[in-house]
């Protein structure tokens, strides 16, 4: 449970979940696990609101729900080095699948690459529980306010 230092923290980044995102983004129960001077990390657990029927195994994580949780984390992990949450809006994303996540949860990593005064980017990895990289995305996303 690591703090950023700028009085948000993990706690903070668990509110913010439940005060700023839609409904359905709430479904996916997001779980943040760290904040720290890089991005942080979260988990998504696997449940019926976000995997698909097919494939070997059983229930893959669908596109929509890695995509929604790239774009959620992002924005917490942003909140925790600038010590609140600022207004923004995505402006880009780039997701690459690179295997299927199978299992009880997905495990995201969230690093922060630039966070300037009007834009931010970030790169978030996905990792099933085997640890291999499921997923990668690259996020940019545009400040509303000062």
């Amino acid at each position: 449970m690591t703090e950023t230092g700028q009085g948000f923290g993990v706690a903070e980044g668990q509110a913010l979940l439940g005060d700023v995102f839609a409904p359905w983004v709430r479904a996916l129960a997001i779980e943040v696990a760290t904040l720290d001077a890089q991005g942080g990390t979260f988990r998504l657990p696997a449940g019926d609101q976000i995997v698909r029927g097919g494939g070997t195994g059983g229930g893959v994580v669908c596109g929509q729900a890695v995509a929604a949780a790239a774009d959620t984390c992002s924005v917490v992990a942003l909140s925790g080095l600038n010590g609140r949450f600022r207004d923004c809006t995505t402006v880009d994303m780039t997701v690459h699948f690179m295997r299927p996540m199978v299992g009880d949860h997905v495990d995201i990593r969230v690093d922060v690459l630039s966070n300037g005064r009007r834009m931010a980017v970030t790169r978030v990895e996905f990792r099933g529980p085997n640890g291999k990289i499921g997923a990668s995305t690259t996020c940019a996303f545009a400040y509303l306010e000062d």
